[in-house]
């Protein structure tokens, strides 16, 4: 059985098939345009930086190359594991089991909080958000990026396996809450056919796979995104 904390949103593709959600990290964005734009708002050199939704800590060593201090937060605590032994031989990285809305951290204590596809995805999330005003101190960024549901391919799959989501409400969220948001052209670019197969199979329902597996030539997909961000 799965162990998480209480209050952890379930996020399927990784918690269940960990080992192929690495191979979607290792595709995605390898331009590095997501760190690009984030960097440009708001850099994290030298900077305390919490990963929000670490998963098995895939972006944490890159995160330490320039950071001073990389805090990882991580409800599931199998992928706490999996990250802590990951990141084992970088003394400048902690991974703490915890939720987004109740962080171990003290008040004003990061400079740069991000999350990835991960709990903050628009109506709900507000505990989140309140845990985010206490922990960024004064001249610190938050970033959040998710897929971008209106545009492209991936998004059209998206929204034909959870047909309950709306744009159009998370978008108003959002701005209600004093966000900017910028689009992101990223995309996934694998090694294997087997693997892009694999990847679609974990992010949509099985008849959505099947489509998007026969609507997808060769080793890419355009992979649609936005980030969000809010300065403190």
């Amino acid at each position: 059985m799965p162990r998480f904390l209480r209050g952890a949103i379930p996020s399927p593709n990784i918690w269940n098939t960990p080992q192929i959600y690495e191979l979607e990290n290792r595709a995605v964005d390898p331009e590095g345009r997501a760190e690009a734009a984030m960097s440009a708002i708001r850099s994290w050199t030298g900077a305390t930086v919490l990963d929000i939704g670490c998963g098995t800590g895939y972006h944490l060593p890159a995160l330490a190359a320039t950071a001073g201090r990389v805090i990882g937060a991580e409800p599931h605590e199998d992928l706490v594991g999996l990250a802590r032994r990951r990141c084992r031989a970088l003394p400048n990285v902690e991974i703490h089991a915890a939720t987004a809305q109740a962080l171990p951290l003290p008040d004003a204590s990061v400079d740069v909080a991000v999350a990835r596809w991960a709990y903050f995805f628009g109506p709900g999330c507000e505990p989140g958000l309140a845990e985010l005003s206490r922990v960024v101190r004064r001249g610190g960024a938050a970033f959040v990026i998710d897929i971008d549901t209106t545009r492209g391919a991936f998004g059209r799959w998206f929204g034909q396996s959870v047909p309950a989501y709306s744009a159009r409400s998370v978008e108003s969220f959002w701005s209600r809450q004093g966000w900017r948001a910028e689009r992101l052209d990223l995309r996934m670019a694998f090694e294997r056919r087997a693997d892009l197969e694999a990847v679609l199979r974990i992010e949509f329902t099985p008849a959505v796979a099947d489509r998007a597996i026969a609507e997808t030539p060769g080793l890419e997909i355009a992979y649609p995104n936005v980030l969000r961000w809010k300065l403190f």
